[in-house]
C-alpha cells in the first residue's frame, strides 16, 4: 500500500504540473486533506474562473476545518493568474485522471489507517514493547515480529543473528581461514536491522546531535579501530539483534544500552 501510495503521488505530481505550474506553492502537503479536496473540486485552473475569492475562501474553510483563511485563497488565485493559460488537448481526460488519482489516494489512506489499527491490536495482543525503542514505529515492530516469528525458536541471540544473515561466516580449514560477511539468512529481516542501525547513528543536520549518542559513540569507536562504515554498521546491527532478542524474549521495554570499554561483537 505504501508503494502504491507513492506511485499515485508521483502520478498526481505529473498531472498537476500540466494544470497548475505553481501547484507546489498551494499547500504544504500534496496529499493532505485540504489539498486533495482542492484537486478534486478544481482539477485544473479553468475550474477557478467562475470562483471568486469569497467562494474559494468558503470552500477552503470548510474542507480545512477553518484552518485555511482568505489569505490562502488569495495566494492560490494570484499564483493561478501568474501561471497564465494552461489549457491543453484532451483536457477532460486529464481532469478525469486527476480526480481518479485523488479518489485512489483517499481510499488507500483509509485502508492504511485500518491496517495500522489492526496491526496495533495484534501487537498489543502479543504484549511486545518494541515501539519503546527509538527508530521502531508500529510498521517496523510488526515487520520484525512477522519475520522473527516465535523468538523462543532461537536458543540465543547468536542464532537469531545467523538467521538474519548478520553473523559472520568462517571460511577455512586446518585452523586457518577468514570470516566473511554472510550473504545468506532472511534478507527481509536483515534489511530491517540495517535500516534500524542506520537510524541509530544518524546525526541531526541542524543541531549536529546524534539520534542515539550511545550507538553513535560505539559506531565511531569501531571506525577508529579500522573498520569500514559498512563493517561498523554490521556491528551496530549485531548489537541491535541482542537488544531486540532480549526485548522479545522477556517482553520488556527498551533500556538505553551502555557501551563497555572492551566489547566483542
Amino acid at each position: 500500500l505504501v508503494k502504491a501510495q507513492s506511485a499515485l503521488k508521483n502520478q498526481l505530481h505529473i498531472q498537476l504540473n500540466h494544470h497548475y505550474p505553481s501547484y507546489k506553492k498551494f499547500f504544504s502537503e500534496l496529499d493532505g486533506k485540504t489539498a486533495l479536496a482542492f484537486w478534486q473540486q478544481y482539477p485544473l485552473s479553468s475550474c477557478l474562473e467562475e470562483a471568486n475569492i469569497k467562494q474559494l475562501t468558503a470552500f477552503l474553510l470548510d474542507v480545512s476545518n477553518n484552518t485555511c483563511s482568505v489569505k490562502k485563497a488569495s495566494e492560490i488565485l494570484k499564483l493561478v493568474k501568474e501561471d497564465g493559460q494552461t489549457m491543453k488537448e484532451y483536457q477532460e481526460t486529464r481532469d478525469f485522471l486527476v480526480r481518479s488519482i485523488v479518489r485512489d489516494i483517499e481510499f488507500k489512506k483509509k485502508e492504511m489507517k485500518y491496517i495500522e489499527r489492526e496491526l496495533k491490536r495484534l501487537v498489543n495482543l502479543l504484549d511486545y514493547q518494541l515501539e519503546t525503542m527509538p527508530g521502531i514505529e508500529l510498521v517496523t515492530a510488526s515487520a520484525l515480529i512477522a519475520e522473527i516469528g516465535d523468538v523462543r525458536q532461537f536458543p540465543n541471540a547468536n542464532k537469531l543473528a545467523r538467521f538474519a544473515g548478520i553473523a559472520p561466516v568462517y571460511f577455512g580449514s586446518g585452523g586457518k581461514g577468514k570470516t566473511h560477511k554472510s550473504k545468506q539468512g532472511n534478507r527481509a529481516l536483515h534489511a530491517l536491522f540495517y535500516n534500524l542501525a542506520v537510524q541509530q547513528v544518524q546525526v541531526a543536520k541542524g543541531s549536529k546531535l546524534a539520534r542515539s549518542p550511545v550507538f553513535y559513540a560505539y559506531y565511531q569507536k569501531k571506525l577508529k579501530e579500522g573498520k569500514t562504515k559498512g563493517q561498523a554498521l554490521v556491528c551496530i546491527m549485531r548489537r541491535l539483534v541482542n537488544i531486540i532478542y532480549g526485548m522479545m524474549k522477556h517482553k520488556t521495554a527498551y533500556e538505553l544500552p551502555v557501551v563497555q570499554e572492551k566489547e566483542v561483537v
